[in-house]
């Protein structure tokens, strides 16, 4: 009865053991399309602010910003 307690508890171990790697793997893919994700979120909020200064100054203005920041 006892060899029989401890090997179920052992292979119970093993699998929750296997479970929990597979969940650390799953966290770590998520956290890698958060950060993919938060380097995509900033390209964007540069393209609006150039979209509102565009939008503010009027586009002579910021084409001749745009010229000067490309070095055209």
């Amino acid at each position: 009865m006892e060899n029989d307690v401890d090997t179920r508890l052992t292979v119970h171990e093993a699998v929750c053991a296997e479970r929990y790697k597979s969940i650390e793997q799953s966290f770590t893919r998520v956290e890698q399309r958060f950060d993919d994700g938060s380097a995509k979120m900033k390209r964007l909020e540069y393209l609006m602010y150039a979209v509102m200064v565009a939008v503010l100054l009027g586009p002579g203005a910021a084409a001749i910003f745009f010229k000067k920041l490309l070095g055209v």
